[in-house]
């Protein structure tokens, strides 16, 4: 709010976003595959000519709003209302070329107004000058006020309905009458065509629906937008689309006057209604609404600011959309403005042809010098002029030539802020990592399904990856309350899901992922009841540690906070997180990395007597969390802090920037808005706003800039909070568990370390044959032991190295690595290492070696070796 706040005024400085968004035009966006993010987009210039009668009309309106204009000029004296007639007239010629049904009830409700206020004249002035009051001009909002400026399409088009009706230049009651009659016969004539038919635009219209794209291949007529500017016009058109479609709830239609809940209604029919074909809209729908069910739109009224253009078009061109979008343009090139933006259209077009559909992106800034609306008064005003029609082609030329097109490109891209190729592969590195090693949607499910049914609820498994719960606890429910903020949790869901491509329906499920209030809920309540059985500690086994050696993991949480203070007098925590510390006899300690326990799995009972002589040791008891603590201390706490200090700190100094240049910028103009109303007021004259409120805005504005100031010094104070013990457990490696002579039955281990040595150096050799990149992450216990990069796709591939002695018919496979495999179906690989008197043969791939997951108490898999190996395919 600080940092945006008030409108962007003249002299006020570009804001700078950089550092909450990258601005590229959406032809240069991709997908991290190199495909583009959005689809094409086409626009098409669809003329037409006015019939003798609507050019006849044409030319005597715009004769009339000429006239007007001229008169306005000479109003001496009164710049807001010879501003506010100006407007009326431009809003008048737009609606001119909008439809006959727009002029003629424009025309219709102006001289029914200016009639009434002629009777109010002739009363109030009888017997005395016949001068008109100025006073009924002043309650109009001027077109460029502030308020107005900033209001809702409803307010916007209340204005422009009450200027329309009510602002003229006459200034006596003789100027007053002779307005009068020609209004008369120009809503006259505007009546006759209406009632007439004849309607070259809606005849355009009515010939691009039948345009082949507006059926799809099995016959069914694809969705279109329509958007309009007048209120007359757009019911006008619906009813017009209805007649020609033969329904009634074929069309909607959104506009100012629509209500927020009806307009959502009409948008939620227009997206997922078969029924509904046609929406029908102005510039009510031009922002903030995701219409891209449809691909097709058609520009009935060309807006006077081309930036609108490309607002509608956002509505269909968006992310998520899969088809070429395409618009048609319609324009009357025989009218003075019908002229100029067709000379503009085809530019782009022509522009579009060498520079792609990036020209829409930019279209709001072509007219920095002169706007678009200027051009089109000029043309209205003075286009019988050769030289003005001259001039008017070369500043349409200019704003469309090729090299300013690419600087506005250019400058619009922020090329300075895009990121490097080495980056882009580097965030793809990163995202291919999470995604092999993400929770959703396997330990969730689980952990879910196993939480939710130990509090009380009910839940069934359907079809595919879905489930229904039938019964959510109240307990559940009431601590929803508690803690919960946006959606509720209900008592019963139809069907709910654990993983994104199990989403859609019918019915469509609720997706139970993290942030989710259920899942929220039902964690917080299993963390409070169970929460203490962490402190008390566990007893893991390690299936993959072949060793005799057990050792010891700390769960240490760790917060690092700034100087502010929550409610309550709690700090400020701007980053928490979980780390893991395995600690050793003789005061070993090292970081265990994001989740060593996915590998582990509990200890049987028939298992703890073999044990106990562990659980004895007297290094367990000796000081284990004063060492966990050191070493966070020492090693986790340093890097966690330095980490969020080096990406906290420029935020900090950015935002305390662009806050300090926003409000004192706001803070400047209050106040000099104040000296020049309290000038105003002393002056007598009437004011709308009064100085003291002005004044006052200008120091709220100071004091709020004083409160940020301390508040961003406070989140400046960066520091780290002690690391908190919150769990432990004793890791017995299932070495331990077998009897000291024993070795492993048929290879049934992961075999010896230097089978595993030997294994690991004939995989990496393969991956380097390859032209691969590869890395030993087995330490990490991430679910694989390699990470390679293969330069020939920029993919990161995920493999699992197992070592075998000759002979050996098993393998084992932990519940992790299975899950990861089944998280990177794609890009995990298995790979099996025969090694034979010391010597390692050539391993053999297996892609996708698993079909299914685990049964969720498994924490190993056995593998017959010989069906596997019948997958297996050389290194490639």
């Amino acid at each position: 709010g600080d940092r945006f706040e008030g409108r962007i005024r003249e002299g006020t400085r570009q804001v700078d976003v950089s550092d909450l968004m990258r601005r590229l035009t959406k032809e240069e966006l991709r997908k991290f595959d190199g495909k583009p993010l959005f689809p094409e987009r086409r626009a098409y210039t669809a003329r037409y000519e006015l019939s003798p009668a609507e050019a006849a009309l044409y030319t005597e309106v715009t004769d009339y709003v000429r006239e007007e204009m001229n008169r306005a000029d000479r109003i001496e004296g009164d710049g807001k209302r010879k501003i506010n007639v100006g407007f009326a007239l431009q809003t008048l010629q737009r609606r001119l070329a909008s439809s006959p049904e727009a002029i003629f009830q424009s025309l219709r409700r102006r001289r029914e107004r200016l009639d009434r206020r002629l009777d109010e004249e002739r009363l109030r002035r009888r017997g005395q000058d016949a001068s008109l009051s100025p006073d009924l001009d002043t309650p109009l909002p001027a077109p460029d006020d502030d308020a107005l400026g900033e209001a809702p399409e409803a307010e916007i088009e209340q204005a422009e309905d009450a200027l329309v009706d009510q602002a003229t230049a006459a200034r006596t009651i003789a100027e007053l009458q002779a307005e009068l009659v020609s209004l008369r016969a120009l809503e006259a004539r505007a009546n006759a065509v209406r009632r007439s038919g004849q309607d070259a635009k809606w005849q355009q219209l009515d010939s691009i629906l039948d345009h082949p794209l507006m059926t799809a291949e099995g016959g069914q007529r694809r969705k279109l937008i329509v958007f309009t500017e007048p209120r007359d016009t757009l019911g006008y058109l619906a009813a017009k689309i209805r007649n020609r479609l033969g329904r009634e709830d074929a069309v909607v239609v959104i506009h100012g006057g629509v209500g927020r809940d009806d307009r959502r209604k009409a948008v939620e029919l227009f997206m997922n209604d078969p029924n509904v074909l046609v929406l029908v809209a102005n510039d009510a729908a031009g922002e903030g609404v995701n219409l891209q069910r449809a691909h097709l739109m058609v520009n009935y009224d060309l807006p006077w600011n081309p930036n609108r253009i490309e607002q509608r078009f956002g509505r269909i061109h968006r992310i998520g959309q899969t088809e070429v979008c395409h618009l048609w343009n319609l324009v009357a090139a025989d009218t003075r403005e019908g002229d100029v933006y067709a000379r503009l259209l085809d530019k782009l077009n022509a522009a579009r042809d060498a520079l792609g559909g990036r020209v829409y992106d930019v279209l709001g800034r072509l007219f920095d010098g002169e706007a678009l609306r200027d051009l089109l008064v000029h043309a209205i005003r003075y286009g019988d002029d050769p030289d003005v029609r001259a001039r008017l082609a070369q500043a349409v030329d200019g704003a469309v030539d090729r090299d300013r097109l690419l600087d506005l490109l250019a400058e619009r891209a922020l090329v300075r802020h895009t990121l490097s190729q080495d980056r882009v592969a580097e965030i793809r590195q990163e995202m291919e990592r999470a995604a092999a090693r993400r929770l959703q949607p396997h330990f969730i499910r689980e952990f879910f399904l196993d939480a939710f049914q130990r509090l009380g609820g009910r839940i069934s498994r359907r079809e595919g990856g879905r489930w229904e719960i039938t019964h959510v606890p109240i307990g559940i429910r009431r601590r929803d309350r508690q803690i919960g903020h946006g959606e509720p949790i209900v008592d019963r869901y139809e069907r709910v899901c654990f993983d994104k491509a199990d989403i859609a329906g019918p019915p469509v499920a609720k997706f139970i992922c993290p942030g989710h209030p259920l899942l929220d809920a039902v964690i917080d309540m299993i963390e409070e009841q169970h929460g203490t059985s962490l402190k008390q500690g566990a007893v893991l086994v390690d299936e993959r540690d072949g060793g005799r050696e057990p050792r010891a993991l700390a769960y240490l949480q760790h917060a690092v906070r700034d100087g502010r203070a929550r409610p309550g007098g709690k700090p400020s925590i701007v980053s928490e997180r979980l780390q893991f510390v395995e600690l050793g006899p003789g005061g070993a300690a090292r970081d265990a990395g994001p989740a060593p326990y996915l590998d582990y799995r509990p200890l049987k009972p028939e298992e703890r007597e073999a044990v106990e002589s562990a659980l004895g040791a007297p290094w367990l008891s000796e000081g284990l969390p004063a060492l966990a603590d050191r070493f966070a201390i020492t090693r986790l706490v340093p890097e966690h802090l330095s980490e969020v200090r080096h990406r906290r700190l420029p935020e900090i100094e950015k935002e305390e920037s662009e806050v300090e240049a926003r409000l004192r910028r706001e803070i400047l103009h209050w106040d000099h808005r104040a000296q020049d109303l309290r000038l105003r007021e002393r002056a007598g004259k009437e004011t709308r706003l009064s100085a003291q409120v002005a004044e006052a805005r200008a120091n709220e504005l100071q004091a709020r800039l004083r409160r940020r100031q301390e508040e961003l010094s406070l989140a400046r104070a960066i520091s780290a909070l002690p690391p908190a013990i919150v769990g432990g457990a004793l890791v017995v490696p299932a070495g331990l568990l077998r009897p000291a002579a024993a070795e492993a039955p048929n290879g049934f281990g992961e075999g010896s370390a230097e089978t595993e040595r030997l294994a690991m150096e004939a995989v990496m050799a393969a991956e380097q044959v390859l032209g691969c990149t590869p890395r030993d992450v087995s330490a990490a216990k991430v679910g694989y032991d390699i990470e390679s990069l293969d330069p020939r796709t920029g993919r990161l591939r995920f493999i699992e190295v197992k070592g075998r002695a000759a002979g050996a018919d098993v393998v084992i496979v932990t519940r992790n690595e299975i899950l990861t495999a089944l998280n990177a179906a794609d890009a995990f690989i298995l790979a099996v290492v025969s090694v034979e008197a010391g010597f390692a043969h050539p391993p053999a791939y297996i892609r996708r070696p698993f079909i299914k997951e685990p049964d969720p108490q498994a924490t190993a898999v056995v593998y017959q070796l010989r069906e596997l190996m019948a997958r297996a395919s050389q290194p490639s």
